[in-house]
């Protein structure tokens, strides 16, 4: 009888076993400490390679608000983007609500590197009409292997949406997922929206520090209560690991959750104010929109922006005029760019003036050959530039004096 005869006489048989063993495997699990009270938390153990990690499971309504916005707000946002020609980093144009998963992490410290350990993953997507919360829990040290398989089992998605995630929650989980990788399945590659660098280009303006908690409750309206103080969440998941005890464990996933809830409310109204759908949005606000289009370097749409709100002689409007003379100057539209700069030499603040009065001094020096106005306007720059402090202004009374004797000599 040839060899591949006597293997499949024994096939029922090894299939036999193999049951018996995964019977035996499935019904000899690590019993789980305070398994009731994970229960009661929405949380369920998730076995895999002879060990486990924990997940908790929550949905909400999506008619629920956090802060300003309810999250049916967030499918708004992506439906205007798509009927929006608007092309900007945040941009959900070909995308649908579902491709969305807004993710954040808990690690046992702020660096970098292997000895960082992710504790908590977690993410939120709109799914059925909900947003679906999933946290994937590391109940020991040694459990990555099923921590990273369950989450990477949940993750089917095109786009990610975090807070300061490219700088360090992505790389956290690259740098640990390299350890395991012969263990797990692959990282997929996903589109990446970084919220944090967007929140700072936003409002660095009016806040001091750009945390999350922070942005969220003088943007966003959310008001944490009982929260857990980030910096306690690696003392109290070291202190987990010792005594199994998961009562600070609950507090660390609330906190976590709340983050996570607030990536959804933080997209939604960036997206508003890029596309300029927040009717409650501050003219300061639509300048600093000018200014990302502008650093995109889509000088059309910057003009549109800085053009709406340059009317008038109040700051932001001046800041508006100052900004959309630069646009028409590398657009080499020197008429339109002399205006508005004219406009600011005779009413703005004193750094504005300057730089105005300088503008206006190349123009005629350079442009038009006009060395009279260029001298007016160069020596009214040097009568105010004392009133603006040197680190304030990009130009040096030594620049200056530079200016006027060349022009002199012509």
């Amino acid at each position: 009888m040839s060899i591949k005869s006597k293997l499949n006489r024994l096939k029922p048989h090894l299939s036999t076993d193999r049951t018996e063993k995964e019977k035996f495997q499935s019904s000899h699990h690590e019993e789980i400490p305070y398994r009731e009270f994970w229960v009661k938390e929405g949380v369920s153990p998730y076995y895999f390679d002879g060990d486990y990690c924990l997940v908790r499971e929550k949905e909400f309504p999506i008619d629920q608000k956090h802060g300003i916005y309810s999250f049916s707000q967030f499918s708004d946002a992506v439906e205007a983007w798509n009927s929006s020609n608007v092309d900007h980093p945040l941009s959900a144009a070909g995308y649908k609500p579902e491709s969305f998963f807004f993710f954040d992490t808990e690690t046992t410290g702020l660096g970098g590197g292997v000895g960082n350990t992710i504790f908590i993953l977690g993410h939120a997507s709109l799914i059925d009409n909900k947003v679906k919360l999933k946290q994937h829990i590391l109940p020991h040290p040694g459990a990555e292997i099923p921590l990273y398989k369950s989450f990477l089992d949940s993750v089917d998605y095109r786009t990610m949406a975090t807070y300061n995630g490219k700088s360090f929650d992505w790389p956290q989980v690259k740098t640990r997922h390299t350890l395991i990788k012969e263990h797990v399945p692959k990282l997929p590659p996903f589109g990446h929206f970084d919220l944090y660098h967007a929140s700072r280009r936003m409002w660095k303006h009016k806040l001091d520090r750009m945390k999350l908690s922070i942005v969220e409750k003088e943007v966003l309206g959310v008001e944490r209560k009982d929260d857990l103080p980030g910096y306690l969440a690696p003392m109290i998941y070291f202190d987990f690991v010792e005594r199994k005890d998961p009562q600070g464990m609950i507090g660390i996933l609330k906190h976590n959750e709340i983050d996570i809830l607030s990536l959804i409310s933080l997209y939604t109204h960036l997206s508003f104010q890029i596309l300029r759908l927040d009717k409650k949005q501050t003219s300061r606000e639509i300048y600093e929109v000018g200014r990302w289009f502008s650093h995109l370097g889509d000088s059309d749409s910057a003009k549109e922006v800085f053009s709406h709100i340059s009317q008038g002689n109040n700051l932001d409007s001046l800041h508006a005029k100052h900004a959309l003379a630069y646009e028409y100057k590398k657009q080499k539209k020197w008429p339109e760019a002399e205006e508005l700069w004219m406009a600011i030499a005779d009413a703005g603040n004193n750094k504005i003036m300057l730089e105005a009065c300088i503008e206006l001094a190349k123009i005629y020096e350079h442009r038009e050959k006009n060395y009279r106005k260029a001298l007016i306007y160069t020596e009214k720059a040097k009568s105010i530039s004392h009133t603006v402090e040197n680190k304030k202004s990009p130009f040096s009374e030594e620049d200056l004096n530079k200016r006027l004797a060349r022009l002199l000599k012509k």
